[in-house]
């Protein structure tokens, strides 16, 4: 089980949260104007690299707030927390 860090509440079990996929990810600045093809591109596809991954998170059964979690996604390692308004630690990606 993965002890994932809340910015406002703190360390929590990984059973208090919602997963919600990556993170970074820029809504269409026209969705109307995508087609089929580019619109299922935004939605269904994602990266899914070996190693440290952003990925967003949603303490469902705390603050009920969305942040970002850095984790490696070979070792589980939660890396690090940081609220939707702040860098992704360490760079890009």
């Amino acid at each position: 089980m993965l002890l994932i860090s809340c910015p406002w509440c703190g360390p929590r079990d990984e059973t208090e949260y919602h997963y919600g996929g990556q993170a970074h990810v820029p809504y269409p600045e026209n969705p109307a104007n995508l087609t089929d093809e580019q619109w299922a591109e935004y939605v269904f596809y994602r990266d899914n690299p070996k190693g440290p991954f952003a990925e967003r998170w949603m303490h469902s059964t705390g603050c009920r707030r969305w942040f970002n979690v850095l984790r490696d996604t070979a070792t589980h390692e939660v890396l690090a927390s940081y609220r939707l308004s702040e860098p992704r630690p360490g760079g890009n990606r």
